[in-house]
């Protein structure tokens, strides 16, 4: 192997590709109440808005509603594909990052999302995690079926040499491996929990004037993290249930991605065999989310074993600010930064804070802004993030 100072990233085939509209894909059918109720569930947001009947029916929105965090889950790729085309050979890629701009429609059973999706570009930069690394951009407006926009997406990817990272080792797995809790620790994690539960189960919304920079919002903590809860995780993306969705390229129209979506040779689709056997299209059983539930695999791509989604990080982070907001509370725009995925064995803490008070926005309403953090039980921060939140005067 070369050097490192030597090693470089093949981006010819990505090049081709910057600013052009990609990944055309579509949910073949509308979102169900019981599409909601397993996202939450598999996120660990027992908001009783999104799961419970009759309490959401006795709710200002008359039924069961999807968090925000939902949009994600109505579009087919996890929100990063279109970050992720082009091939690079030697690659695979994790997520870097997700930001958010939602524009005040509600996400409702019946609802069928179209997208339109595009390559932003990229930037590469050295790291210590695999040298040289490309940081791709890739933007989705996600429309509802009333024509509604609903939300836009920019996802940003972290495509990496498979050998640079094993050889460096960062997350290998004789360094880390999963923690073991004892019955004491895991009754007071499920206490702190239950705490963060009964916070604001009935969703009052704070007062935007009573609100104070510095103000703190109920801890939070997820965990232990285990193979069992990756799976539950990738299992509620209504993409990875068999034949949920389908190519849908304009006529004459090439797209990227059913060449090469950026995965390792070993964790990626095998279109042509999934016609016969789905579980070649599952990305649970093959694909990229293999490597997530599979210690070998996860070895194989330098994470050390099985590790979490970035999608369901930035997931944690909306759903944690939107529990605070309560019912009346709305997040306008978001942006997370993933330092690290969630490895099996931790917990996250989430801590959030008031840093930022605006009377008027660019959301026509007056906005706080609220930090998050995501830190291990070591204290390792694996996200750091911003909500900007619209709450009732």
């Amino acid at each position: 192997m070369a050097d490192i100072e030597t090693v470089q990233i093949d981006t010819s085939d990505v090049d081709k590709w910057v600013g052009k509209e990609v990944v055309f894909a579509e949910m073949w059918d509308p979102c169900n109440a019981t599409d909601i109720r397993r996202w939450v569930q598999a996120m660990d947001y027992p908001n009783p808005i999104h799961w419970d009947q009759e309490f959401a029916a006795a709710s200002r929105f008359g039924g069961v509603v999807a968090p925000q965090s939902f949009a994600v889950n109505m579009d087919y790729g996890h929100g990063c594909h279109p970050a992720c085309v082009g091939h690079i050979p030697g690659s695979h890629l994790i997520f870097a990052g997700e930001e958010w701009w939602f524009f005040g429609v509600d996400i409702r059973p019946g609802d069928h999302f179209t997208q339109q999706r595009r390559f932003d570009g990229y930037s590469i930069a050295e790291t210590g995690f695999a040298g040289p690394t490309m940081f791709t951009r890739g933007d989705t407006v996600h429309t509802n079926q009333r024509g509604e926009t609903v939300a836009k997406e920019r996802a940003t990817a972290i495509r990496y040499l498979v050998e640079e990272a094993r050889k460096r080792a960062v997350y290998d797995k004789e360094k880390r491996s999963p923690r073991r809790w004892s019955n004491a620790e895991l009754v007071e994690l499920n206490r702190i929990r239950y705490d963060w539960i009964l916070s604001n189960r009935d969703g009052r919304s704070p007062r935007f004037a009573d609100v104070q920079v510095g103000d703190r919002l109920p801890r939070r903590v997820m965990g232990p993290h285990s193979k069992v809860t990756f799976a539950n995780e990738c299992r509620a993306f209504r993409q990875n249930i068999w034949g949920t969705w389908r190519w849908n390229p304009p006529a004459g129209v090439h797209d990227p991605a059913l060449d090469d979506a950026g995965f390792a040779k070993n964790m990626t689709y095998d279109h042509a065999a999934s016609k016969i056997d789905p579980r070649e299209h599952d990305g649970l059983y093959r694909g990229p989310s293999s490597g997530h539930v599979n210690d070998e695999k996860g070895e194989q791509v330098g994470m050390g074993g099985s590790y979490g989604y970035g999608a369901a990080m930035n997931a944690w982070h909306l759903d944690t600010v939107a529990y605070w907001a309560g019912h009346e509370g709305y997040i306008w725009h978001s942006k997370t930064q993933f330092r690290s995925p969630a490895f099996e064995g931790d917990v996250t803490w989430i801590d959030g804070e008031v840093i930022e008070k605006l009377a008027t926005s660019e959301f026509g309403c007056p906005i706080v802004r609220v930090q998050i953090r995501m830190t291990t039980q070591d204290g390792d921060e694996i996200l750091k993030g911003i909500a900007d939140v619209g709450l009732p005067a």
